[in-house]
């Protein structure tokens, strides 16, 4: 675990030192590989005063004691005081505001995500994408932009990532150069360093905002209040649903806002590789996946928990997402008495959704024939939830098709709301409405017998 020592320490040594005179080389050890860029580049006076302030910070500055105070907002005032103190003592010109800015810079370096901490803090962007140290983009409404923020280099990246993935016990080195952590809000990271990473040290970082409820997906218009009904419905009648669309179409958010509707009385185990998921009900068990230790053991895969699951007595179990083996295992669940699971899959269409699901139950290395992975697939799905970000930024829920079961060899499904995409304004706006195709779906008697009513002419709109 970082102590406050660790942090201010990497902050004032994450510059590669000027090469001393007749070496012709820097003094600090390079970070990677030889397919690294040096780390060396010449720092502008501002960036030299940054690293001096570190360093005065780390002799002067009683650090233990600092960090034992356990007061997050006490130890941003105490080293801003500190900073300030030594700022007046500097020959540096350096106007108010360019002051304001280098205190403000060396907290975020010390305590956050270094340069990268302001836009971490902006609730309105949703992705951080670091493509090495002088190129940062981020997605703000659904669209992404570069911005002018920047690392001083590759180590000063690294920092960052370390510091992230040692929270949460994970490490990035050259033998495990991947790694996907999570920060305390959630947040969901993805590192990638050299010699995978030609260009230097890659960090991707999704946030998640504000809790987002049913009345949010109304008001942005994701969906329309007669599909919310029937999703609400569906869930509560312990239906099986499975959430399709691609990276960043808003997958994990709708399921959050599905899992609203459960009975506050029933357990819910849920499954993931990086928990992001943020449930409402009192009685939650959250389980995540292990990667393999520095001597390859003690993996722990989703496959491995959703069996474990089975023990632990629920009443639902949600996967985050499916993505391998364990897709046999949760359409086996779905099968014997765990009804009204809902999980998320990458997929473009309901049909896609349906045949990576037989490629993965072919992952489990099971002998079953392709029907006979078709037919658990038709007997434990109920209901595939289509969301697509569009290509002005906005997330709709495009499609809700019922699995109805087997026709032949084919899974049978059916469209009950659709999204309809007329076209594209000169603003760039999608335009389109969502509109009922007039079918009623099978699992109608299934609703009414569990006791959950839906107007008579909810499928029938316009």
């Amino acid at each position: 675990m970082f102590t406050l020592r660790d942090r201010l320490n990497e902050g004032g040594t994450a510059v590669a030192e000027p090469p001393e005179k007749g070496t012709g080389a820097p003094t600090a050890p390079m970070s990677f590989s030889p397919t690294s860029r040096p780390d060396f580049e010449a720092l502008t006076p501002v960036e030299q005063l940054k690293v001096d302030l570190h360093r005065q910070l780390i002799d002067q500055l009683n650090l233990e004691a600092l960090e034992a105070l356990g007061d997050e907002t006490l130890v941003d005032s105490q080293i801003r005081h500190a900073v300030a103190e030594f700022l007046r003592n500097e020959d540096t010109p350096l106007s108010q505001a360019e002051r304001d800015e280098v205190i403000e810079e060396i907290v975020y370096e010390v305590t956050g995500l270094g340069p990268i901490e302001p836009l971490f803090r902006d609730p309105a962007i949703t992705d951080i994408l670091v493509n090495g140290p002088k190129e940062v983009y981020i997605e703000r409404g659904g669209q992404l932009s570069r911005v002018p923020t920047k690392f001083r280099n590759d180590r000063h990246l690294m920092t960052i990532i370390d510091r992230i993935v040692t929270r949460v016990g994970r490490r990035v080195d050259e033998s495990q150069p991947m790694v996907d952590a999570r920060l305390p809000d959630g947040s969901r990271v993805n590192a990638i360093i050299p010699p995978l990473a030609l260009d230097g040290p890659i960090l991707s970082i999704r946030r998640f905002g504000a809790q987002l409820a049913m009345h949010d997906l109304l008001r942005l218009e994701t969906l329309t209040e007669e599909m919310a009904s029937l999703l609400g419905a569906c869930v509560q009648a312990r239906l099986n649903i499975v959430i399709s669309g691609g990276t960043g179409s808003g997958k994990t958010t709708l399921l959050n806002v599905l899992s609203a509707f459960i009975p506050a009385g029933q357990r819910v185990v849920t499954i993931e590789d990086a928990a992001e998921l943020r449930l409402q009900q009192d009685h939650v068990v959250r389980l995540e996946t292990r990667p393999p230790n520095v001597e390859g053991r003690g993996q722990v895969v989703a496959r491995d928990l959703v069996r474990n699951a089975l023990r632990m007595r629920p009443d639902r179990i949600l996967v985050g997402e499916v993505r391998g083996a364990e897709a046999l295992d949760m359409l086996q669940a779905m099968n014997t008495g765990h009804e009204g699971s809902i999980t998320t899959i990458h997929a473009n269409s309901p049909r896609d959704a349906l045949s990576r699901l037989e490629t993965m139950v072919q992952f489990a290395g099971t002998s079953l024939s392709l029907r006979a992975i078709r037919d658990q697939i038709a007997s434990a799905l109920n209901v595939i939830v289509q969301i697509a970000r569009l290509s002005d930024g906005t997330r709709r829920v495009v499609s809700i098709s019922e699995v109805t079961g087997m026709e032949g060899e084919v899974i049978s499904i059916q469209e009950i709301f659709r999204f309809k995409r007329r076209g594209v304004d000169e603003n760039g706006k999608v335009i389109g409405g969502f509109v009922a195709t007039g079918v009623r779906p099978v699992f109608a008697d299934q609703l009414q017998v569990a006791g959950v009513k839906i107007p008579a002419d909810l499928f029938f709109g316009s």
